[in-house]
């Protein structure tokens, strides 16, 4: 099992610490947005490539993920902690067409796309070998929920979590990616505990998103 690291965020110096407080006490909620980002460019560039269009945005996925602390924030029961990781990782799943259900795919997140491409890769063909469950959420503290909804170009998607859990970790799903106007868009859903993130942080995302999916296929 891989090392976690993180350091403990100082609520008193935390510059959202007034936001931080009414959503972590007085009303916790979370916030979330669907919007549909342009793709175009990052499907020609899987299929010039020959690489896979899902890994290749999971690998921009996790970049965005990772840019900023606002995204890597944690909540510590045990101690009351508020924590930042160092990085996250995504929690990738795999559908199995004979029992209609998914498997949990632990991948790494590293910075270098080859490194990442090739780990999720085989993450993937190993997850395609059982047909448990095996969510590991203790041991895999710093992973975030990334979901492929393979079935269906959505316009809006909504995750409930149980009231007053603070659970800090992004969610984010996306859908199939479809035609309008002549370009491949790819509806996308970011969800946040709003005591770390409000919905300048959530539609940063996607702001953030298009900005790496320009650099990655001008690499």
């Amino acid at each position: 099992m891989m090392k976690t690291n993180y350091k403990v965020i100082d609520r008193d110096k935390y510059y959202r610490k007034g936001v931080f407080r009414h959503f972590s006490e007085d009303c916790k909620c979370s916030t979330s947005i669907t919007a549909r980002i342009d793709v175009t460019e990052l499907v020609g560039y899987s299929k010039k490539t020959g690489t896979k269009f899902y890994i290749n945005f999971l690998y921009v996925l996790s970049k965005v993920m990772n840019s900023r602390e606002d995204y890597r924030m944690g909540y510590l029961w045990q101690t009351d902690e508020l924590i930042c990781y160092d990085v996250i990782n995504p929690t990738q799943y795999v559908f199995h067409e004979d029992t209609e259900t998914c498997t949990p795919v632990y991948t790494e997140y590293f910075e270098n796309y080859e490194k990442f491409y090739a780990s999720a890769l085989r993450d993937v063909e190993e997850a395609k070998k059982t047909r448990e469950y095996g969510l590991d959420m203790a041991n895999h503290p710093n992973w975030f929920d990334a979901s492929f909804i393979s079935w269906l170009s959505y316009d809006s998607l909504n995750i409930e979590l149980p009231d007053g859990h603070l659970y800090f970790a992004p969610i984010v799903n996306w859908g199939k990616y479809r035609e309008e106007n002549g370009r491949l868009v790819m509806p996308v859903t970011v969800r946040l505990n709003h005591a770390i993130a409000d919905g300048y942080l959530v539609a940063n995302v996607f702001r953030l998103l298009k900005q790496e999916i320009k650099a990655f296929v001008e690499r």
